[in-house]
């Protein structure tokens, strides 16, 4: 009877029966750089658990809470005594956008892009299935590398499910690249792009690399300025 008495109010304490009264925890110190997180959601997700008080705070289930909130990254719930909960959070950094509600991060995760957030401008575009994140980030990073000297950017890379490749330039083009030798036949293309737009008054709109010894080109017509309206001679 005696050890029930003395390990009742101990239990009591940890489960919060009658900690959050008499050490309840009353300040949220939040560190970390991030611009799109939430402040208010993150107020609202830990508030249950800071309501138990001190002793009886669950900081493994607080930090779980806080690390599936939008662009959260990962996140760290802490207790200082006698009545602070601190928060470090690590916002993703993205890297790209990943099909149409989903965006990549610069450590190779993919995350929500979550309601009502602004997304930064000119990321580029990537789809496929979850299991090619790192091979697509491996091709736009080399195909970048190969389009820099013609003066072209990459906007979007794609895999689809039977692993064939097509790619999108600043210039508009689709370059279907097909299902193998990616990088051998790109490089290919690039080093054959200047003599090919310097023979032509045309915009190329389409490039199919899926042959062995050459390529089929769609062009478009080129887009002529405006004529300039005469000037008009003033009376004397």
């Amino acid at each position: 009877m005696a050890l029930v008495l003395v390990a009742l109010p101990v239990v009591a304490v940890l489960n919060g029966w009658i900690g959050a009264n008499q050490w309840p925890l009353k300040r949220l110190r939040v560190t970390g750089e991030f611009e799109r997180v939430d402040a208010a959601s993150l107020r609202k997700t830990l508030l249950p658990y800071a309501q138990r008080g001190f002793f009886a705070v669950d900081l493994p289930k607080a930090q779980d809470a806080v690390s599936k909130l939008p662009w959260v990254e990962r996140a760290e719930v802490r207790k200082r005594w006698p009545d602070v909960l601190e928060v470090t959070v690590v916002e993703h950094k993205p890297f790209a956008r990943w099909g149409e509600d989903r965006l990549l991060s610069e450590q190779g995760r993919l995350f929500p892009i979550g309601k009502d957030l602004q997304v930064p401008d000119k990321l580029p575009r990537f789809g496929g299935p979850e299991s090619r994140v790192a091979d697509v980030v491996a091709l736009y990073n080399e195909s970048r590398e190969l389009f820099a000297p013609v003066g072209l950017e990459v906007r979007d890379v794609e895999v689809d499910q039977r692993g064939s490749w097509t790619m999108g330039l600043s210039n508009g083009a689709r370059i279907v690249i097909g299902r193998t030798e990616q990088r051998s036949r790109l490089s290919r293309f690039v080093h054959m792009l200047p003599q090919l737009t310097a023979q032509k008054a045309q915009v190329l709109e389409r490039a199919d690399l899926r042959y062995t010894n050459g390529f089929s080109l769609t062009w478009a017509p080129a887009q002529q300025a405006p004529a300039a309206a005469p000037k008009q001679q003033g009376q004397s």
